[in-house]
């Protein structure tokens, strides 16, 4: 009942290891026969799941791996031999003669966990004594065993495992004030999706980090109720639209001369305004490449510096003039072998996502169509290769593609889309160091169906389906910008058990302002969030209706974050299609929201006040009389924070309005631990009553 894992080996331009997810028979059975339905226990304790091949490459032919009782083995790509190496694995160094391990305890909130150090060729571990008991962020240098970790908010150096003493390279850092080489929550979430700001140069000798001042920067507080008789207050700076943004700096100290450290300061061109840190890329051990944004984000400055401490080159401006630039921030640059010149995924004059060489501040594009490159997996000097949903024009699947390069570009080679396409129609690659080698992700597909006069939409269809009965209907929405909930990824959801175990149908559809496929699509909501994706999950409701097998007296929405956001605006537009509707951790008002989310989209508020009104929920509560509603929060949400639900709350109480509540008392908006278990059971229940109870 389990899935199969095979691996198999080939060469297609580069050999390849492939790992196959296939679908359990059991849940989508056409006949159904006497197979039992998904039931939620199955959903919590993953009884069905996919088998992925955990490995990490080492050299350009070998790679270990972490097999399902622990052990690591290392294994050889071209001889196919293996080895026992380990029987823990965390983090790797930069070669395999160190890793770092990682021991969990007993925490509250988000304290980081203890680290350790093994030295293989020794079989020892080096003692906890020599890293503080809460180290923030730790990372290798890209060769050696050197490495740099942050405590306490500064960042701290060591030239070898076996060094008595650290070397602190930062002094200034304070808790919610002065933030090195961590970034603070706006940066983490929306910026880096990393908790690290540290970048080592190729050779290790220059480490790049960035300072963080919150100084000025409001704070959002709210309870810690914990056990105590008093609950705690906590706070963290957190940038809303509109208001003071944190301050960045970039720095670079020379690890061999701690003292040498050195400002890379943004250009003039964006440094005038309050501005972005995107990204920073070592070329060679001389040169950075960092990108610059401004606080609208459709203005992006790849700047070049030549570490002498003399010479910045603004290579390459890019900008947008129908949105925000890139899918949520402008995408890594990939060097060329001159070190200058380089590629990067960019909007072309069409208004798709393609590969362009950038040389002298020239972008020429290397893919074009009317289609979008994903992302580049791997540049190597002879050739580039990345994942697109270019395949017979369907934006919902992934493969992955190779084009020669040089003088004059060849035309992508497509190396998956004809490998298992039963079952393989959404993949990636994970590339060895030379790209002799990669292993190819397949994450299977589910059944898809084109809404060909308008976008694309999935239905889970229940066992035993007939077109002449009438089920009842669940929108799952999330809707956000540049999103793409429909595609042929494989998946084992909440969903799954509500359409076998009580035969309702799931749909979900990519309306206006979903990504990859193309800008014109995509910007359709800019500086208009709350519209066009809401009128759309309204217009294919009423087509699932005229398919005929949709009971249009039992259809309910439900959302988590901006989908809870787009499930509310939907039950409250008035229109009379939904009986009932979840809406999980949801934005109220985008003015509570985080600047650099909200302005990408949005703009500020003094520059976009009609649309900022416009868009609330609390300003549709009257005609949430119509409708069942449950709303559900943490109270310690440091992303959508509480204070969304209770104006929310609050305006519905105001407009009279009878609707039901869950707070999860001191949890975060993910809702894990016991509460994940609690809040699945309780939105299970209160959709039985709406669309399962005898009318």
């Amino acid at each position: 009942q389990g899935c199969s894992n095979k691996v198999m080996w080939g060469v297609i331009g580069a050999a390849v290891v492939i790992t196959l997810i296939t679908i359990p028979a059991v849940i989508y059975n056409k006949s159904g026969g006497n197979k039992r339905p998904f039931s939620l226990d199955d959903y919590f304790n993953d009884t069905f799941r996919w088998r992925a091949y955990n490995l990490y490459w080492i050299s350009d032919k070998e790679y270990l791996h972490k097999a399902s009782d622990g052990n690591v083995f290392l294994h050889n790509a071209e001889t196919k031999e293996e080895s026992l190496y380990l029987i823990l694995l965390m983090n790797f160094g930069s070669h395999p003669k160190c890793i770092i391990c990682k021991n969990v305890y007993s925490s509250v909130g988000t304290l980081p966990s203890r680290l350790y150090v093994f030295i293989l060729h020794r079989r020892t571990f080096v003692t906890p004594a020599n890293l503080p008991r809460v180290v923030q962020y730790f990372t290798w240098a890209p060769t050696g065993n050197k490495y740099a970790y942050i405590s306490d908010f500064n960042i701290f150096f060591k030239s070898n495992v076996s060094a008595d003493e650290a070397v602190q390279l930062t002094h200034n850092g304070k808790k919610n004030e002065i933030l090195n080489g961590v970034p603070d929550w706006v940066y983490e979430e929306e910026v880096f999706a990393s908790n690290g700001a540290v970048w080592w140069s190729t050779t290790g000798k220059f480490l790049a980090y960035a300072e963080f001042n919150n100084t000025e920067v409001h704070k959002v507080e709210f309870s810690w109720y914990g056990s105590e008789q008093y609950p705690q207050t906590v706070a963290i700076p957190y940038p809303k639209a509109g208001s003071p943004l944190t301050k960045v700096k970039l720095f670079v100290v020379d690890t061999t001369n701690s003292s040498h450290r050195t400002q890379v300061f943004a250009p003039a061109s964006v440094s005038s305004g309050d501005h972005i840190l995107c990204s920073v890329t070592w070329v060679t051990d001389t040169r950075v490449a960092v990108q610059w944004l401004t606080r609208k984000q459709n203005y992006v400055v790849v700047q070049i510096y030549d570490f002498d401490g003399s010479r910045w080159t603004e290579n390459q401006v890019q900008t947008s003039k129908t949105g925000w630039v890139g899918h949520y921030v402008p995408l890594p640059l990939f060097f060329a072998e001159d070190k200058l010149s380089f590629y990067k995924v960019m909007s072309d004059t069409n208004g798709y996502k393609h590969i362009h060489y950038v040389k002298d501040g020239k972008a020429t594009p290397v893919t074009s169509g009317k289609w979008e490159v994903i992302y580049i997996s791997k540049l190597t000097k002879d050739a580039i290769y990345f994942v697109s949903n270019e395949h017979g024009g369907i934006p919902v699947q992934r493969n992955l593609y190779k084009v020669m390069i040089g003088s004059s570009p060849s035309a992508p080679q497509c190396l998956t889309c004809n490998l298992r396409k039963d079952r393989c129609q959404y993949n990636s690659g994970y590339f060895s160091f030379d790209a002799s080698y990669y292993r190819m992700d397949c994450y299977g597909q589910l059944p898809i169906h084109i809404f060909s006069y308008y976008l694309w939409y999935e239905m889970m269809l229940p066992p035993n389906f007939k077109n002449s009965k009438k089920y009842p209907l669940l929108i799952d929405v999330y809707g956000g910008p540049c999103s793409q909930s429909v595609n042929y990824r494989f998946k084992l959801n909440w969903g799954t058990y509500l359409s076998s175990s009580h035969e309702i149908i799931i749909a979900s559809f990519d309306g206006r302002g979903s990504g990859y496929q193309g800008d014109e699509i995509m910007h359709s909501i800019y500086r208009r969030l709350g519209t066009f994706e809401v009128e759309d999950q309204i217009a294919a409701v009423r087509k699932f209706i005229d398919m005929g097998f949709i009971d249009e007296g039992r259809i309910a929405i439900w959302g988590w974050s901006y989908g809870g956001y787009v499930s509310s605006m939907a039950l409250g537009a008035g229109t009379g299609l939904f009986k009932c509707g979840i809406a999980v951790a949801p934005v109220a008002k985008w003015d509570y929201y985080d600047a650099v989310y909200t302005e990408r989209y949005m703009g500020k508020p003094t520059e976009n006040s009609d649309s900022y009104k416009n868009s609330t929920v609390t300003s549709r509560a009257k005609n949430f009389n119509d409708v069942q509603y449950l709303l559900v929060h943490g109270t310690a949400d440091d992303n959508v924070h509480f204070q969304q639900a209770a104006q929310i709350s609050k305006a519905l109480v105001d407009a009279q309005v009878d609707f039901e509540v869950m707070w999860y008392t001191d949890k975060d908006h993910s809702l894990s631990g016991s509460a994940y278990r609690h809040i699945y059971r309780h939105m299970s229940h209160f959709l039985q009553k709406c669309l399962l109870s005898p009318k």
